[in-house]
């Protein structure tokens, strides 16, 4: 009786968990984009071809345990049995013809869905129109929020973009500060987001609707809510969608951005009817600010050989990372410093670490030196540095949080 109640128990267990599983968004076992299926194709073919030895061993376990049994004096008892050439050729053909497909699966996936490589389908059964031009969206990771510039469009959006289905997608991935990691599940695999540096990514959406992005990559105090909208919608919906921008938004210049790019949390959606010339590729060459050398700038002078004792002048301009200057968004309060969980204060701080002894005083010819060392670092002080963060902007109230 006390065994039924166990075994009773158990499949009380395993329906309910059954039945939680069966409310879950399988969002990655059923996209809505083409690359994004693939992958899945790939996930369930792996997965396959892994179960054709799993199951058969774990069938052979248990078949094994009950024919060998001790009660069972019918099995046969032969304890001077050590090979079998027919069953070693099972045991070794079988893993290696599927490893060989494995291998073969995956050298053609690994080319086949190089986020690098342009598209040449919609889907499975039509290929791309001669005269489609694929939508064009640079996207910036910043702390901790995203925003889209739309080039062709001359627009630009913060946590919500769309696209229209079935046209292909043009994806130049950059970073502000930190690495990030772009990904809508429903849309294609992940794309690291990395500063000075452009990550591309090729897709396409196949259906209407509303769904989810965010960072996939660690990168701080607010990455459980960089989250935003990736709309999908047909061609008169998305150019209703451009109208409303440029409607309700309003210019997305150097200064508005320095403002924007300053840490905050759970940022509202906004709309830039307008963006400044060149500032994606700006904030790509980490140059937003004034007086900031461009990445693509130092590339050359290294390219040239170098700039020699000049390049000391140089040091200051290639300071880039700010986030921590002035208000960082979070209640008006500064930003805290990598150290600050160790030492219990702010980062440049000029108190001692809470539990740590002051160090003895240096020799002045130290302390001269390290002073001459700390001006060659200083970063120049923009005119808006310390501007607080860009104020919430008014949307279409059909414009929500994602």
């Amino acid at each position: 009786m006390h065994s039924h109640l166990k075994i009773a128990g158990r499949l009380i267990v395993f329906l309910s968990m059954a039945l939680a599983l069966a409310g879950c968004n399988m969002v990655v076992m059923s996209p809505s984009g083409d690359i994004a299926a693939q992958q899945r194709d790939l996930i369930v073919i792996s997965t396959i071809l892994m179960l054709i030895i799993i199951v058969p061993v774990l069938c052979l376990t248990l078949y094994f345990a009950w024919h060998y049994r001790q009660s069972n004096t019918t099995a046969k008892y032969d304890p001077e049995w050590h090979h079998s050439t027919g069953l070693e050729v099972i045991i070794w053909s079988a893993p290696l013809a599927i490893i060989i497909a494995l291998g073969a699966v995956t050298w053609i996936s690994t080319h086949k869905l190089d986020p690098y490589r342009p598209l040449d389908r919609l889907d499975a059964e039509r290929s791309i129109p001669a005269d489609t031009k694929p939508l064009t969206v640079e996207v910036v990771a910043l702390d901790w929020k995203w925003l889209f510039f739309y080039p062709d469009y001359g627009i630009a959006t913060v946590n919500e973009m769309a696209a229209p289905v079935d046209v292909p997608i043009n994806f130049k991935i950059t970073a502000s500060s930190v690495m990030n990691s772009f990904y809508v599940p429903a849309l294609a695999g992940m794309i690291y987001a990395m500063p000075g540096m452009q990550t591309r990514l090729h897709a396409v959406m196949n259906k209407t609707g509303d769904y989810e992005g965010l960072s996939s990559n660690y990168s701080g105090d607010g990455f459980s809510h960089m989250r935003f909208k990736f709309r999908g919608l047909d061609q008169a919906g998305f150019d209703d969608w451009v109208a409303r921008v440029k409607q309700n938004g309003t210019m997305l210049n150097r200064d508005t951005y320095l403002k924007l790019e300053k840490p905050s949390v759970k940022d509202p959606v906004r709309f830039f009817a307008s963006v400044e010339d060149g500032l994606y590729q700006a904030v790509l060459n980490m140059c937003v600010r004034p007086g900031q050398m461009c990445m693509n700038e130092m590339m050359h002078i290294d390219m040239m050989g170098g700039a020699g004792v000049e390049s000391h002048d140089n040091r200051a301009k290639l300071e880039h990372d700010n986030r921590h200057a002035g208000q960082s968004g979070h209640e008006g309060e500064a930003a805290p410093g990598a150290t600050f969980p160790a030492t219990g204060n702010p980062s440049r701080s000029e108190e001692p670490a809470e539990g740590i002894d002051e160090q003895p005083e240096e020799p002045q010819a130290m302390d001269h030196d390290m002073q001459h060392m700390h001006q060659g670092h200083a970063a120049p002080a923009g005119p808006d540095a310390e501007d607080g963060p860009a104020p919430a902007q008014l949307n279409n109230s059909g414009s929500t949080n994602p």
